[in-house]
């Protein structure tokens, strides 16, 4: 049957029945039917079927079919039958994350997100907002953040969703035997989950190097490597980047570099600022290391350093933020050129780099091939999240690709992270790409949830 984007409007009738305008009563095929099976996420409930006059697409359900659902909200909503005298109302995206006990800002950092996310995902989809704390699994419900009348935080008790979209804040939380066992109970439920954990980089450089398509794009690379293999990236590239293999926001990187007849020197983010120290020898290089990082050195990873394109003597990077759409396939939705500050390792906002569009920066680098540079880019990210996908476990909705781009043209990616920030969108030019950011979360957790949108009506 097509599906039917109406609206659901609540109605004080005791008795369980659903009223359905004649529209969508034929659109669903149940112009002859009785009763309806009525499901809303993980709630459902038997109820009569009764049509109105009104045109449109419009259900009416009332209070005493209410009392045996969690309906989150009435307004927009999309509407299927799935089965045979089955109507299905959603579908109902609940967003996991996790963050202070306070009832204004009850995500820390990730609120402002959240909020965009229930303040658009509302106008077509039932969204909501939890932490693992607020699921009662005896009763199969949340006690769910939505937004009132006045754009502020409420709570209320809605069904399980149907689809789960992960932005838990911290690979502490993400790995923790807690979660693995709550992700377990989603989908022993058969509740889809997507971006199921933070990424380990070395992880993914072992996937993506013996792939066929992606692997051109990698630097060398090597997980937790000897002094002797440090010496020798050293000195056939002269400059590397040493990082940890779980970090993130560029803490804890190094740029190390080797100049013949000069020495060694490091670079690094730290103590508030940007450090350049030169060592004499590489020894005495990887003492430092040694005596700032111990055992953690062994999760660190080692990769070429690539001369990438610069604006006013600063290197520039690309991030791209790729999503799955409505039919299962990726598309860069939203792409930022880094540049970064002076004297920085990275290009990382907070340590000094500010953003361009990409178009700024390429159209200084390659003038009139600008944009093909770019199309080629995009078709790398694309390549490479499907490379990912497919040597990866679990269900994927978004990725985010550091990539770098050389004086040739030639495109190299330095990092993937399954819950990229979302920095970029803060520059005025991205604010759109930022809302279709959103849109794209919606729009795959529809697909997953078999509100297909090929055949809306």
């Amino acid at each position: 049957m097509s599906l039917n984007f109406g609206n659901i409007h609540f109605s004080q009738q005791p008795e369980k029945v659903v009223f359905l305008s004649g529209s969508l009563m034929k659109s669903l095929g149940l112009s002859s039917r009785k009763t309806i099976r009525l499901r809303i996420g993980t709630d459902s409930v038997n109820a009569v079927v009764k049509p109105i006059d009104r045109s449109g697409k419009h259900i009416y359900v009332s209070a005493g079919t209410r009392n045996n659902l969690h309906v989150p909200r009435s307004g927009p909503v999309y509407i299927h039958s799935p089965r045979d005298g089955e109507v299905e109302l959603g579908p109902v995206v609940g967003v996991l994350s996790d963050g202070p006990h306070n009832p204004s800002n009850p995500f820390g950092a990730r609120t402002s997100y959240i909020r965009q996310l229930l303040r658009e995902g509302n106008k077509k989809v039932f969204v909501y907002a939890f932490t693992p704390r607020d699921i009662n699994w005896q009763r199969n419900t949340v006690q769910g953040y939505m937004l009132g009348t006045g754009g502020g935080f409420v709570r209320k008790t809605v069904p399980l969703p149907d689809v789960v979209y992960n932005r838990l804040p911290s690979r502490k939380t993400d790995f923790s035997p807690f979660t693995n066992q709550l992700r377990d109970r989603f989908l022993k439920r058969n509740i889809k989950f997507f971006n199921w954990c933070f990424f380990n980089k070395s992880d993914i450089y072992s996937k993506l190097d013996g792939d066929v398509q992606a692997g051109k794009y990698l630097p060398e690379t090597y997980n937790n490597p000897s002094p002797e293999r440090i010496k020798d990236m050293m000195e056939r590239h002269h400059f590397v980047y040493y990082k940890p293999s779980a970090g993130s926001l560029g803490l804890g990187i190094y740029r190390l570099t080797y100049l013949p007849k000069k020495g060694y020197y490091a670079r690094y983010h730290g103590n508030g600022g940007n450090t350049l120290l030169k060592f004499p020898s590489f020894g005495s290089l990887m003492r430092m290391l040694q005596s700032k990082h111990g055992s953690k050195l062994k999760s660190y990873v080692i990769q070429q350093g690539i001369r990438l394109i610069e604006i006013d003597g600063c290197p520039i990077d690309f991030r791209f933020h790729m999503h799955k759409n409505g039919r299962n396939r990726w598309t860069p939705v939203g792409i930022g050129a880094k540049k970064a500050g002076r004297g920085s390792v990275t290009t990382h906002i907070k340590n000094g780099g500010s953003l361009l569009t990409p178009e700024q920066a390429l159209s200084r680098a390659f003038g009139s091939k600008a944009n093909e540079v770019l199309e080629q880019a995009k078709e790398a990210s694309i390549a490479m999240s499907e490379a990912i996908e497919n040597h990866h476990a679990h269900l994927l909705g978004e990725i985010g690709f550091d990539i770098g781009i050389d004086d040739s043209g030639k495109i190299w990616m330095f990092e993937a992270n399954s819950k990229p920030g979302r920095s970029i969108f803060n520059h005025p030019a991205l604010k759109g790409e930022g809302r279709a950011s959103v849109d794209h979360v919606m729009e795959y957790s529809m697909h997953l949830a078999g509100f297909h949108r090929g055949n809306d009506s």
